[in-house]
């Protein structure tokens, strides 16, 4: 597809100031009819302003392709912004903000360019999962620069068109995006040959990585770098013997199909100190970062050692679709794991953390994993969760399901100087569910809490617990938000399964992890 490249406007657009002459009245089904059921209409028209006048119905899947079409536009045309502001930047920081952005709006053009693909099978469901981890993207970008304390002369420019955009596009997508069933199996993007991978122990690897020199390679990121070069396309498997690997490693977005096994999570650990203390952007301060579609990890320690003083501090980011983390572990304190966008699977690891260390906003299942909360600093309290979802469309969200949460230290209920609360949200429609799950004394009766002081979100949020037991489960005290929801109803529980957040039956079967579809 031929995709026409425009210069960047470089002022902030007025949508009313500028639209075309639209007659006020709109026949059923044309394209100003169609710009009417969006979130944000103004902007629908005028970026589709040489179609407006004509006044043919159109189908509501032509209507989406073409508005993903001018937000893919305008996303490159930001692009070509971004790239001149690199110049701009005075410091360090600075341009390490600017690097996370230009990697993310990469990332969103690659996900509006996969809707569009018409040679790839795929469903409603998957546009949405990809919709929505483009708006993701761009509310990672603009959360860099607010972290360094630039937005005024920017974000107006490189962020609000596109996402409004974006939103338009989930909102009218939306309606058919539940819809799971494939007709012909599995879709074309279930890689073959995963049957069983994570759970046999004699696999053979592509590669092997061993500090010792027995094997291929001494690091993770020489054994990544050559997996490029593969002669096969499926599933490419890389052994990390035990050892501790003192090293930040980046699995691209192509780098697809990888699977990292080590030989336990107690033996072969991936560490890194990167902070934003350290002068790293939360963003760029993971010590893992996966990018790449289907990738699986077994057995490995995703470690942050900067420590609780040093603010945001990642182990583990995944942009990655379809991930699977199996038998794994991520330490750190704030902000360990980030779950960042698209669809993702926990089983059976281990999480530690003190400030927000489950963030992001994939649509996310951990099942039967153990979240410990860890000591926090002096007069702070744990916060388990901060969830990201900042439009109503996303199908987006954090389900907890038959997991343990428990304090790392301080067994004896009786010295804990401190308390966990479930979660408090990042964005406007933050979603997280706690299913089936066992909740420590340490969880206070109020159980969640509020992002600062801001109390307008407290009603567009969405906060669920479901069948939960422990000391810490009683609903009784609970918040009293609007948002908050004491699930007594399966059905709305089962929103929240791995069969239907994350469409898990189309393809966790091929990733070999044992797994609960329902409740």
């Amino acid at each position: 597809m031929m995709i026409k490249l425009g210069l960047f406007v470089l002022h902030i657009i007025t949508f009313s100031s500028f639209l075309f002459s639209i007659k006020s009245s709109s026949n059923s089904g044309d394209i100003n009819w169609w710009c009417n059921k969006t979130p944000f209409p103004e902007p629908c028209k005028y970026y589709l302003g040489e179609q407006v006048m004509d006044t043919s119905p159109i189908q509501k899947y032509d209507f989406l392709h073409l508005l993903i079409q001018v937000a893919m536009e305008e996303s490159l045309d930001a692009l070509n912004y971004i790239k001149w502001l690199g110049q701009k930047c005075r410091n360090k920081r600075q341009k390490a903000a600017w690097t996370d952005c230009f990697k993310l709006y990469e990332s969103t053009i690659f996900q509006l360019n996969q809707t569009l693909d018409n040679s790839t099978k795929y469903t409603d469901f998957d546009v949405q999962t990809w919709l929505s981890s483009a708006l993701t993207n761009l509310d990672t970008c603009h959360n860099g620069f607010i972290e360094i304390g630039i937005t005024k002369n920017i974000f107006p420019l490189v962020f609000n068109n596109v996402s409004l955009l974006i939103s338009n596009c989930l909102a009218i997508n939306n309606a058919t995006a539940d819809q799971q069933a494939y007709q012909d199996g599995f879709p074309s993007w279930v890689p073959s040959g995963d049957q069983r991978l994570l759970q046999s122990e004699r696999q053979k690897p592509d590669l092997v990585v061993s500090q010792n020199g027995s094997g291929d390679f001494r690091t993770i990121k020489e054994a990544l770098h050559a997996s490029v070069n593969r002669t096969h396309c499926g599933r490419f498997i890389i052994h990390v013997r035990k050892g501790i690997y003192h090293e930040c490693i980046d699995v691209s977005l192509n780098m697809k199909n990888i699977m990292l096994v080590g030989d336990g999570w107690r033996s072969t650990i991936v560490t890194g100190n990167r902070s934003n203390g350290g002068g790293f952007s939360t963003f760029d301060s993971a010590t893992v970062s996966v990018v790449g579609d289907g990738f699986i990890a077994r057995g490995i320690t995703f470690r942050n050692t900067a420590g609780p003083k040093n603010g945001q501090a990642v182990s583990l980011i995944s942009r990655s679709d379809r991930s699977v983390f199996y038998r794994c572990s991520f330490e750190g304190y704030q902000d360990t794991l980030c779950v960042h966008s698209q669809r993702q699977f926990y089983t059976k690891c281990h999480v530690f953390g003190t400030v927000d260390f489950i963030f992001g906003n994939a649509a996310v299942v951990f099942q039967n994993c153990y979240i410990h909360g860890r000591r926090p600093l002096h007069g702070n309290q744990i916060v388990i969760t901060a969830q990201s979802r900042s439009d109503p469309n996303q199908n987006t969200g954090i389900s907890i399901h038959r997991c343990s949460v428990t304090p790392a230290e301080d067994q004896n209920p009786m010295i804990r100087p401190f308390v966990a609360y479930l979660g408090r949200p990042w964005r406007d429609y933050a979603r997280v569910v706690y299913l089936r799950s066992y909740l420590d004394g340490f969880v206070p009766p109020e159980g969640w809490s509020q992002w600062g002081g801001r109390k307008e979100n407290l009603g567009t949020l969405y906060y669920g617990e479901y069948g939960n037991y422990g000391p810490g489960s009683s609903t009784n005290g609970r918040v009293k938000w609007r948002g908050y929801h004491d699930i007594v109803n399966k059905t709305e529980a089962e929103k929240f399964s791995v069969a239907k957040l994350i469409g898990g039956e189309s393809w966790l079967p091929d990733a070999g992890v044992p797994f609960r579809l329902d409740l």
